[in-house]
């Protein structure tokens, strides 16, 4: 049986009514393609899912199309959404994406520099950080450093900001919460330690009071247990967990001392996990955009790789969900 014809650059500019070099100039980024034309463009490449013959394209340009994503080796479980977003950039602007996990070991060294070097990427886009003189250098593919992972594949960078911390802890003050807890995650994780140190910045700016910070490792069990072991008077009415496993922990040990949230005790979680919008009481939380990272990411590889200038400004990937687990404070 015959093999299904992919659609050609010449399917995509009759779908959206204008000529094959207009499609070409707008897939290499030509700003003189208006956003009117380009917006027909783009809707004809994911209607048709046109994806540019790269092996055309590398015997015409003597180009690749092929961009590489350096990972430091572990669980890349946390990165899919990151790399679906790079990918889905990178395939819009005509490249393929191939993911390259290095042992910690190997991420200096040279090693870099051999993936540049070989002939076989146009870049490289490293998600971990690099020594400078692998950043800056002469010859071969370019190599970008964008740290959002470090060598154990810990959230840095972007993925560690804070600042919605102080948002929470800010709305949590306004509801009336005076005393706070905040149970974090791992003390050496550095998205852990920038929560708690927003937490407790904002907590003193804003004059209330901390009733402390629990290390609770990632796991609801110690969570759960450091609600339950609260005083019977206790003054704490919000309770602002590192993660949502732990939020979810804390809401388990609520009701186990026959509180009701939010109505007795407020808590927020991190992350946004799907579970979090079916629980009962539905959990307020930090959404972070992952897909929408890895897609800035590639589009700053893409400009390096235009010769053009670093952008300015990267929109945040990250925004306060609220939901049900939290309220005003009221006596209990």
């Amino acid at each position: 049986m015959a093999g299904v014809r992919r659609p050609t650059i010449r399917d995509v500019a009759r779908l959206a009514g204008v000529s094959h070099q207009t499609v070409s100039r707008h897939l290499k980024h030509d700003p003189t393609v208006s956003p009117m034309l380009a917006a027909h463009i783009d809707r004809a490449v994911a209607q048709l899912d046109y994806r540019p013959n790269l092996v055309a394209r590398a015997m015409r340009n003597r180009s690749t199309g092929r961009l590489a994503l350096v990972l430091p080796a572990g669980d890349a479980r946390s990165s899919l959404d990151v790399l679906a977003g790079a990918n889905e950039a990178a395939r819009h602007a005509g490249f393929a994406v191939e993911v390259v996990t290095l042992p910690p070991s190997e991420l200096h060294g040279g090693r870099m520099e051999e993936l540049a070097d070989s002939g076989l990427y146009e870049a490289v886009l490293s998600l971990t950080d690099l020594r400078a003189a692998e950043r800056q250098r002469l010859g071969g593919a370019p190599i970008v450093s964008a740290p959002v992972y470090d060598a154990k594949m810990r959230g840095v960078g972007p993925l560690s900001e804070a600042t919605r911390m102080s948002e929470l802890v800010t709305h949590l003050a306004s509801e009336g919460h005076r005393d706070l807890l905040h149970l974090a995650g791992d003390h050496a994780h550095p998205s852990s330690q920038r929560r708690r140190e927003s937490f407790l910045h904002t907590v003193q700016e804003l004059g209330l009071r901390s009733a402390g910070v629990v290390d609770c490792r990632w796991d609801a069990t110690r969570a759960r247990r450091a609600i339950l072991d609260l005083p019977e008077d206790t003054p704490v009415t919000a309770a602002l967990a590192a993660n949502d496993l732990l939020a979810a922990g804390a809401i388990r040990g609520a009701v186990e001392r026959g509180w009701r949230v939010p109505e007795d005790l407020s808590v927020t979680g991190w992350d946004d996990l799907p579970l979090g919008a079916w629980m009962t009481p539905s959990l307020t939380t930090v959404s972070i955009d992952h897909h929408r990272l890895g897609a800035e990411l590639l589009e700053e590889l893409l400009r390096v790789m235009r010769g053009e200038d670093p952008a300015l400004d990267r929109p945040t990937i990250t925004e306060v969900v609220w939901r049900e687990s939290t309220g005003p404070a009221r006596p209990r």
